[in-house]
């Protein structure tokens, strides 16, 4: 009765809320330095985003770890192993904690070469280097607090995590303040004052979520399983994490390449396309959240065998997230301009991004049937299809007819931008079609009994 008690007691909405708030604070984090810098110059904001992809590249792969995790610990807690849970949950730090400081030091020796490596001009370089070498230098912070945010949640305590997340969040705009246009004394630092604020407040949000996971969970983590090895949970971590890492990493390298496009068919577009990135990554905090609360909810129906509330559980859920992406994204194009006059005044950017919001109103509906689903599958064990098919589409779509109508057919920004409603809604597709097969069933990675399935 325990197992079925732990995903019986959440509701939706109640997971949910705080994990949208968490994504959208999250997203702050990024757009306060965009807007902050942008009162300096567009082109500063457009090396500085440019450059800050490498950084959102790495923190993609942190989360491979906490995906694995957070999957993991949630059917274990389904089938009522919270000993087990606890101590996949060490391990995990342990393996993101290592992962994180070896990302660091790669970044810090070839900060230059990737950003040479995606088109950024010499003067853009010479821009955002410091901030990168700084950022970098810390991401292993990022590293242990994905790993632990990922535990959190997956116990039911999203609400804690968001509450971290607003102190960061807070903390960063402050020290933005200070520190970019020196403020009340500070050193006026610009650029690497947007770094500083970056590292500290995230520093400070490491801390807190260390408290709170000995605090919270149900059984704490004994420090002896942070240095224990165990090959059958390092493969149950990774069985489900390296394949979604595989589709982070294509998605995030076939990005990369389509920025370099971007910065090929000239300043303006990039400009445009970092100010409507700011503004879209609120949409796919939506879908990113019902993705997640759908993700926490159903890896406990899978761990207590409860595959046919699973699945339709994950049916109720994308019919709330296609409603609400289609009402939020209708409302944010009708102010479009108005919304991108908050970043810049030149009316080429706000013209050619006020096109490609009014473009999202197809697109971003595609993106959130593709989280929501694909979150799912991962919780229940299916991990493979969504990186082959995702590889699949990124590359076989998204790409090539990005640089087909961006470049060949001269449709700049625009034409980019349809290339990626066109990847989003074939991967959409595909990936219901897998959830409405029931395949996942048999993909299970915990028997009721706490036994780890074979493959």
């Amino acid at each position: 009765m325990e197992a079925q008690a732990s995903w019986k007691k959440m509701n939706l909405f109640a997971v949910t809320w705080p994990l949208l708030i968490d994504s959208v604070l999250r997203m702050m984090l990024g757009t306060a330095d965009v807007f902050m810098l942008s009162r300096i110059s567009d082109e500063v904001t457009g090396a500085v985003g440019l450059a800050n992809e490498i950084i959102v590249f790495c923190i993609l792969l942190f989360g491979f770890v906490g995906i694995g995790t957070s999957v993991s610990v949630a059917q274990y807690l389904g089938a009522g192993k919270k000993a087990e849970a606890s101590k996949i949950s060490a391990l995990a730090i342990s393996i993101n904690g290592i992962f994180g400081l070896v990302i660091s030091v790669l970044l810090v020796v070839l900060s230059e070469p990737l950003m040479r490596l995606i088109h950024l001009a010499p003067e853009q370089i010479e821009i955002a280097k410091g901030y990168l070498l700084l950022v970098s230098s810390f991401i292993w912070v990022e590293a242990l607090s994905s790993a632990i945010a990922s535990i959190l949640r997956s116990n039911g305590h999203t609400r804690d995590v968001m509450f971290v997340t607003l102190g960061i969040n807070i903390i960063h705009v402050m020290g933005n303040v200070l520190l970019i246009f020196g403020m009340f004394g500070f050193p006026e630092m610009g650029v690497m004052g947007a770094a500083v604020s970056t590292v500290v407040s995230r520093f400070i949000g490491l801390l807190i979520l260390i408290l709170l996971l000995y605090r919270k969970i149900s059984v704490p983590i004994q420090w002896r399983d942070y240095v224990r090895f165990d090959r059958k949970i390092v493969n149950l971590i990774l069985g489900i994490g390296l394949p979604a890492a595989g589709e982070q990493i294509s998605w995030q390298t076939q990005y990369l390449v389509i920025f370099g496009f971007i910065n090929i068919i000239g300043p303006t577009a990039l400009s445009a396309h970092v100010y409507v990135m700011n503004i879209s990554n609120y949409f796919m905090a939506l879908g990113m959240a019902i993705g997640l609360g759908t993700e926490i909810i159903v890896g406990h129906m899978v761990g207590a065998r409860a595959f046919n509330e699973a699945y339709h559980k994950l049916i109720r859920s994308l019919k709330i997230s296609f409603m609400l992406a289609f009402v939020v994204v209708g409302i944010t194009a009708l102010f479009r301009k108005e919304l991108l006059g908050l970043f810049t005044s030149n009316p080429d950017i706000i013209s050619l991004g006020s096109s490609i919001l009014l473009l999202s109103i197809l697109l971003e509906p595609g993106r959130t049937f593709n989280l929501v689903v694909i979150n799912s599958l991962r919780a229940a064990g299916d991990a493979r299809f969504p990186v082959m098919m995702g590889a699949v589409s990124m590359w076989g779509i998204s790409v090539p007819l990005a640089y087909y109508l961006g470049i060949h057919e001269e449709m700049g920004l625009l034409g980019v931008w349809i290339a990626f409603a066109a990847d989003e809604w074939t991967r959409g597709v595909l990936m219901y079609w897998r959830w409405r097969s029931r395949v996942w069933q048999s993909k299970a990675l915990v028997k009721p009994s706490g036994e780890v399935l074979a493959g």
